[in-house]
């Protein structure tokens, strides 16, 4: 027999189910109305994105990354890595065709390969060089083959957040410093994974953002740095890298040539040889150079932790900083170290404004 307090006790419990159900229910309504948007875009995109198979396989070297196709005829923009160090790269599409990939060439400034495939009438993505660029909060999907757990036609992984910012790259990876210093989206997901390198980054409208970077730590801080190249570098580099045009280190060397050392108050000895050293020889008053107490003859010796042995390579490595930056020298006076800090790296005028002040 049944009593009222145990019926009363079950026909609360069978409510509470119901009114469980009823907002379980619309919260994956309410789910699956948040993720429409990024359905039909992630579909498109995982449709022009590539699994690469090369060389690797050992700790800490995979032997898989991601890439882009950016081509009907079969142009992958990827990450340049030692995956790509091998006589044999396999592509594999999203519906799990395979492909041999052939290396064209690669911006080693910013560490950005291209590969071709013999393919026809392929999804890609277009490149611009004047693509805009995707402002901080913007809502972003990430895909690529992380951990390498996508083969033959299973579709790449897909990652949202949002970017944090785009800043200039300031980081290292091991000991070195990384080789690109331009902008990069800065993202809130983890993409730094095995195998992510390479991999695409749109927005939740279907729009190409750019590529995936490699593992990165953040130079002041240490933090492990989750980053995109955006997608204007991305056409850059590839057109450099179909034009033929030099790697960046020679691009770098003259970009160095052209440093101002007048920005910081500084003239050194003419510079009448390829290896000239860096002598000073006059110091501006009431400039940075005047302030930290550089003198005539001094001879600088290293920029932060860069040894520098000629003129043109201190220009190389002051070109190489952002302004804000900090400017500290080590120098040789009279047969003694001695630090000097600049402050921050001034920001030069802009050219328009220096032809506008010439006579």
């Amino acid at each position: 027999m049944t009593t009222p307090f145990l019926t009363g006790l079950r026909s609360s419990t069978c409510l509470r189910q119901r009114i469980l159900l009823s907002l379980v229910s619309s919260l994956i309504c309410t789910a699956a109305t948040w993720a429409g948007p990024s359905t039909a875009p992630g579909v498109a995109a995982a449709s022009r994105v590539v699994k690469l198979y090369g060389a690797g396989g050992v700790r800490g070297l995979e032997a898989y990354q991601t890439g882009v196709l950016v081509s009907p005829t079969g142009h992958v923009v990827t990450a340049l890595s030692t995956v790509l160090d091998s006589e044999a790269i396999d592509c594999v599409l999203d519906d799990g065709r395979r492909y041999a990939a052939r290396l064209l060439g690669a911006d080693l400034r910013r560490e950005l390969a291209v590969l071709a495939i013999d393919g026809e009438d392929l999804p890609h993505f277009p490149l611009s060089p004047t693509a805009p660029r995707a402002a901080p909060g913007t809502r972003i999907l990430a895909l690529s083959n992380l951990f390498g757990v996508a083969v033959g036609d299973e579709r790449v992984s897909l990652q949202h957040g949002v970017i944090a910012a785009c800043v200039p790259l300031r980081a290292r990876r091991g000991p070195h410093e990384a080789a690109y210093r331009g902008d990069a989206y800065i993202l809130d997901c983890t993409t730094n994974n095995p195998g992510s390198p390479g991999g695409c980054l749109i927005d939740w409208q279907g729009t190409f953002l750019g590529i995936l970077g490699k593992e990165l730590r953040a130079e002041p801080s240490g933090i492990w740095l989750s980053y995109a190249l955006p997608a204007d570098e991305v056409a850059k580099g590839y057109a450099a890298v179909l034009s033929g045009e030099p790697p960046a280190v020679a691009a770098e060397t003259e970009e160095g040539r052209g440093f101002d050392l007048r920005l910081l108050g500084l003239a050194l000895v003419p510079d009448l040889l390829d290896q000239t050293p860096p002598f000073v020889e006059a110091v501006q008053a009431g400039t940075p150079a005047a302030t930290a107490g550089l003198q005539p003859d001094d001879l600088v010796v290293a920029l932060g932790e860069r040894t520098v042995t000629s003129q043109r390579a201190l220009r190389r490595e002051l070109a190489r900083l952002i302004p804000g930056d900090p400017v500290r020298l080590s120098l040789i006076r009279r047969g003694e170290i001695v630090a000097c800090d600049l402050g921050p790296l001034p920001q030069a005028p802009p050219p328009a404004a220096t032809r506008e002040e010439a006579p």
